[in-house]
């Protein structure tokens, strides 16, 4: 089983151990998330966040459950906690001896004395329940082990300031109940062992520095609802579930083997994983694609999947989805759920566009042009990959949906050019690609036009399609001749003068001439827009100035907007978000660039290892969505993000999967050669 580790001497370091992050998750959108050195630096840090509405409407139930143990006459506490004013009680970090995660379990070690008692947290797959297991490794007498539940009940994205706030806290024959008002989610804990007692102490007042560099709300209240007791001997473990459901019993060992056969069930299915040339890195990378499939229930499809863009703030995005589907299903031998979550995005397709993001409440949001041209993407690798012509039977109407809204027009000025056959997208006050960020009225990245990258995608959809209809026995006639058209009119993006391709064409203030990763796609999508002279220029000049050991950088650093640190408020974050800040998930399309133009192996390994080098960075064994564009490239952003995830892993499957000389064919090439 892949482990991540965190020595002593690191543990015992609380500005290290308490900026170091662990997630696990239920495959509903619940998570659980807090930071290695135990204290709640931020509002996504709890025990149980509850997805109401899967994979959303997610409810903090739980935030916390401390440990105190009584062991040869002396107490000792292994919580850490920050408080309001600048004060660090109790503090457990200093107990704490190691850390690691086994499989996608994160077990804490502390040292009383000399006693040795691990810590594990993990959730039940399918269901909003939390286990806590703490087990006595050594000692030489019992311990008395007794743990302080607390309980909240707010938003996501809220914060608790309880004021007056009671909730009705009652012990039951089974274990402790908490219904916080009327219509509340009903919170139910329950121990393996031992004495339970309700409780209603409000501990106010907990700081959150993560929140008050963001600029937000920086502290909350939470309420301590029950102590369990036992009596614990070395080799025995003391086990607490805390769910959104009545818990008659639970079975604390069988949990956790349930758990960890899981894990062992998701390295077996991704072949590769055990191949003799297979990097260490990659079972705990396949893991965590796992995290971010998640059920979304269709009225017609009760069993229909969804990708959560990142924890521990983002909802299913489309675009996200779309660019991750490869690497989390089709990479790691999942083919059934990539088919899964096609079909479910198919029923949402409207106007010809994918939803760019569905909100913890309220209706799915349509503005995203290239979201529904890497849905296209994504039905291609799935159709290459596995030859399901009832699926592509099924799916391909609506890829001639988004082809023929495209090419006629939808929202926000979405349409082909009928003079040149490119793309053009945008509107005043919108921003429609995914260097999304706005801040007001106020577009930071205004991309109104023909953007480099959705023109690559364009074209690629036209010709995935025109294999799509020859293989169905469709007429391939109009794609073909729309991609031809694109194809010739893709030149007008190359800038001789300056050695890359211009970042968006024909916009309100004429071709826009930043250096930006935007144009790695018309060398690594499936596609033959350039020649190889030009492929490899833009390749190089993205390695010399925008690559990092974190991905690329989304601009320049020699440009006079160039932003070499992510942080502060929400606007000076969202300032910095495209205009220098580094998206990890680009470093897997340059990977697979970087090999098409270069034929060369082991180079390409090396760019992966260096990005894979995240998986301790931040969270413990995921990566994170960006990282400051000067160095040391600390982590930034959501702290597990899908497609950073994702394309890594694809890139390496196809390095592993292809001669380095092998050139990159789109699904019409290889149904014309059959």
């Amino acid at each position: 089983m892949p482990t991540c580790e965190l020595d002593r001497a690191l543990c015992g370091e609380l500005a290290v151990s308490q900026a170091r992050e662990w997630l696990v998750t239920n495959g509903l959108g619940g998570f659980a998330a807090g930071t290695v050195a135990g204290p709640l630096t931020r509002r996504y840090h709890g025990l149980l966040f509850a997805a109401r509405t899967p994979p959303v409407g997610r409810m903090l139930l739980c935030p916390k459950i401390d440990a105190e143990l009584e062991y040869d006459g002396a107490t000792y506490s292994l919580a850490t906690d920050l408080w309001r004013g600048g004060a660090i009680a109790p503090l457990g970090y200093r107990l704490l001896t190691g850390f690691r995660r086994e499989g996608t379990v994160p077990v804490w070690t502390f040292t009383c004395a000399d006693a040795l008692i691990e810590r594990r947290v993990w959730m039940e797959h399918e269901a909003n329940r939390t286990y806590v297991e703490h087990r006595v490794v050594r000692a030489r007498e019992s311990v008395r082990l007794t743990l302080r539940a607390f309980a909240n009940h707010r938003d996501l994205h809220a914060t608790t300031h309880a004021g007056d706030w009671t909730m009705q806290v009652s012990a039951t024959r089974s274990g402790i109940r908490i219904v916080p008002y009327d219509g509340a989610m009903t919170i139910s804990l329950r121990a393996d062992r031992g004495t339970f007692t309700a409780e209603h102490v409000w501990y106010r007042d907990y700081d959150y520095p993560v929140e008050r560099e963001r600029g937000l709300d920086d502290s909350e209240d939470h309420l301590r609802v029950a102590s369990f007791e036992a009596v614990v001997a070395s080799g025995e473990t003391m086990t607490i579930a805390v769910a959104d459901h009545e818990l008659e019993t639970i079975d604390g060992a069988a949990a956790l083997e349930r758990r960890c056969a899981r894990d062992r069930e998701l390295i077996a299915a991704c072949r590769g994983a055990a191949a003799e040339d297979a990097p260490e890195w990659l079972p705990a990378l396949v893991l965590a694609a796992d995290q971010f499939v998640v059920t979304r229930p269709l009225r017609d499809d009760p069993g229909g999947l969804s990708v959560i863009a990142g924890y521990p703030w983002f909802a299913d995005w489309g675009r996200d989805t779309a660019i991750a589907l490869p690497g989390l299903a089709l990479a790691t031998g999942r083919p059934a759920v990539a088919r899964s979550i096609l079909r479910t995005f198919a029923r949402y397709v409207d106007g010809g566009m994918l939803p760019n993001v569905f909100s913890e409440s309220g209706p799915a949001e349509y503005n995203t042009v290239d979201a529904a041209l890497w849905y296209v993407q994504a039905v291609q690798r799935y159709i290459a990959a596995t030859g399901d012509g009832w699926t592509l039977a099924e799916i391909f109407p609506v890829l001639r949906t988004i082809v023929d809204a495209y090419t006629k027009g939808t929202r926000f000025g979405i349409a082909v050019d009928p003079v040149d056959g490119l793309l053009r997208a945008g509107e005043p006050g919108v921003q429609l690609t995914w260097m999304d960020a706005k801040i007001g009225d106020w577009v930071v990245t205004p991309r109104i036009g023909k953007p480099v990258e959705v023109n690559a995608l364009w074209i690629a959809a036209l010709r995935a399609c025109e294999g799509f209809a020859r293989t169905l026995g469709h007429d391939p006639l109009s794609f073909a001749n729309a991609a031809r058209r694109a194809e010739a009119s893709f030149e007008r993006f190359w800038n001789p003068q300056l050695g890359w391709c211009y970042d968006v064409l024909d916009g309100p203030d004429g071709a826009d001439t930043s250096l930006r990763p935007n144009q790695i796609f018309a060398v690594s999508l499936p596609i033959d827009v350039l020649d190889d002279r030009r492929r490899r220029a833009i390749v190089d000049v993205c390695a010399a100035r925008l690559w990092t050991p974190a991905g690329l950088r989304s601009l320049d650093a020699a440009d006079p907007r160039y932003a070499g640190r992510y942080g502060g408020d929400q606007r000076a974050r969202d300032a910095a978000y495209h205009q220098g800040t580094v998206w990890t998930w680009l470093s897997g399309p340059f990977a697979v660039a970087q090999r098409r133009v270069y034929a060369d192996p082991a180079a390409t390994r090396e760019l992966l290892a260096a990005c894979a080098s995240g998986l301790t960075a931040d969270a413990f064994g995921t990566l994170p969505e960006i990282a400051d564009g000067d160095a040391p490239f600390a982590a930034r952003g959501a702290f597990a993000q899908a497609w950073s995830v994702a394309t890594l892993l694809d890139a390496w499957f196809a390095l592993a999967a292809k001669t380095a000389e092998a050139p990159l064919q789109s699904f019409a090439q290889t149904a014309a050669k059959r």
